[in-house]
């Protein structure tokens, strides 16, 4: 879902599920224009027990952090980049938000 809201958005998917190590996988990687998008994608069935970006913690931003500077030692073309997080509501209706510069 996220991948295909992002893609409406009019960005360029490059890699989904990108894994760097045991700690650190990068959900999407994108082009927004010659922007580079890290985007963290959280998925709940209701909101009952909190938003789905709340479960972004430090260490997990830490973590992309870490996946983003291997990204781009391996991609040196790329200047601009982000992280961005998509978040998924499926119940009771389906809620997708996007928050973009976290």
């Amino acid at each position: 879902m996220a991948r295909d809201y992002l893609v409406k958005q009019g960005y360029k998917i490059l890699e989904t599920n990108k894994h760097f190590s045991r700690f650190c996988e990068i959900d999407i990687i994108a082009l927004d224009k010659n922007t580079l998008v890290f985007v963290e994608v959280k998925t709940r069935k209701t909101d009952k027990f909190g938003l789905p970006q709340e479960a972004v913690t430090q260490t997990k931003y830490q973590n992309i952090k870490n996946g983003i500077f291997l990204y781009l030692k391996e991609n040196p073309e790329y200047k601009k980049f982000r992280i961005d997080v998509v978040s998924i509501v499926l119940e009771p209706e389906i809620k997708i938000k996007h928050l973009k510069n976290q």
